[in-house]
């Protein structure tokens, strides 16, 4: 058994490094910065997918040639009648894999095709809850695995140890390598009250982590905030859903109650979500003008704005680290843009992209990256990140002793007292 563990440990650290992530989720199916197309828009899209189809056709394109549909018939129809092992052959698996590997081939990291089941999972996951260990993931980008880039407090993941930065290798005793992140993320959720074994690989150790984790309903605690020393507000958002609107409303009503003098909202870790999300947080704070704009690939630009009715006339500091992507490059930006706020931490992962979900009348979909999106400004963060104002590496080793000492969060607390005596 010990040499099995140290084979899988040496076969996996060969020539990996522990990287960034890819995009940030929580353990569902809910992916960064995606939106959810409505009826009326889903229906133009897919009118000017056939249109595309029908004129490319046309012009000798092979989008959707006779040839492709000879050859998809006779290999299903070949296999049909002549696989040789005598059990049923499950003809809705071999239609989703197909429909997945037409995604897949997009070479696009962010596009997938969901299956009904799928679907389901990821509209219940922006409903802010499911049933998992309680933790975010996304891909390493150096190895392929799933990364564990953010853990809730209080959670089953939390209890059992786990970290942020943690790479799952395998579940259940199955090496989990070359999985989408929806397969992976499949084999870790459940059944509430059933367990699962998660094979952890840990920089810094040489050893693989073995732990049981037990599943849980986990109600997504996206916005968490308090009073901390000097009148000074804290906010953190772990991620952009439908229900991070209210509870943000309602942490921002608070601190103003209380008589906060200056506010640090804590964006680490924090891969991104949902469009409007974003753009009704940025509008309690910004000024009148662009929050952001977007640029399809046929030019079209779509612009974002702020009323400014409500500009936030404290000062602000935003925490970040490279596990900060997406949406939550979009508020950070837009608000240093602004001269509103400065940021503290490490540079962000650099995201500056966004997919769409259009959703199918037999209950699936898929996602692909349709635009890229710009700060008010005009950069483009995407594969550059936003660099902090004041970089400051995050002492975990200080943290995950019994202090618990964050101290890039104790750091902004004492910059900000300084400027507001």
């Amino acid at each position: 058994m010990e040499d099995n563990k140290k084979e899988k440990r040496n076969s996996f650290f060969k020539g990996v490094a522990v990287a960034t992530i890819v995009v940030g989720t929580i353990l569902t199916a809910f992916y960064s910065a995606l939106m959810i197309a409505e009826a009326k828009k889903y229906r133009e899209r897919i009118d000017e997918i056939v249109s595309v189809s029908q004129a490319a056709q046309e012009e000798g394109g092979d989008l959707i040639s006779q040839e492709f549909i000879d050859k998809s018939n006779l290999i299903y129809n070949g296999i049909l009648k002549e696989f040789y092992f005598d059990t049923d052959i499950d003809t809705g698996k071999m239609h989703d894999l197909m429909y997945k590997a037409i995604v897949s081939s997009l070479g696009d990291k962010y596009a997938e095709y969901y299956t009904k089941e799928e679907m389901d999972e990821l509209m219940q996951g922006a409903e802010g809850s499911y049933s998992g260990i309680g933790s975010y993931v996304g891909t390493d980008e150096a190895s392929g695995y799933p990364v564990l880039s953010g853990v809730f407090e209080g959670s089953p993941a939390k209890e059992a140890g786990l970290r942020d930065g943690d790479i799952i290798y395998e579940v259940n005793g199955e090496n989990i390598g070359g999985l989408t992140l929806t397969e992976a993320v499949n084999m870790i959720k459940g059944p509430e009250g059933t367990t699962v074994d998660l094979t952890i690989v840990r920089e810094g150790l040489e050893e693989m982590i073995y732990v049981t984790v037990e599943r849980r309903k986990i109600e997504s605690p996206t916005v968490n905030h308090s009073m901390k020393a000097n009148d000074i507000a804290y906010i953190q958002i772990t991620e952009f859903d439908d229900v991070t609107i209210n509870q943000f409303d309602e942490a921002y009503k608070d601190i103003n109650n209380q008589g906060a003098k200056a506010l640090i909202i804590d964006l680490r870790s924090n891969g991104g979500g949902n469009l409007d999300a974003v753009l009704d947080i940025a509008r309690h704070m910004l000024p009148k003008g662009l929050i952001t704009y977007t640029e399809e690939r046929n030019g079209t630009v779509t612009e974002y704005t702020c009323d400014g009715k409500t500009p936030i006339q404290i000062p602000v500091v935003v925490l970040t680290n490279e596990y900060t992507a997406s949406a939550s490059e979009l508020l950070t930006g837009a608000l240093k843009d602004y001269g509103i706020a400065e940021s503290i931490g490490t540079k962000t992962y650099g995201k500056g992209i966004v997919q769409s979900v259009y959703p199918f009348t037999d209950g699936s979909g898929i996602k692909f990256t349709t635009s890229r999106y710009y700060t008010p400004k005009g950069n483009c963060i995407h594969e550059v990140g936003i660099a902090p104002d004041i970089e400051l590496e995050f002492d975990s080793e200080r943290y995950y002793s019994d202090e618990k000492y964050d101290n890039q969060l104790e750091y902004a607390i004492e910059y900000l007292s300084n400027k507001i005596k």
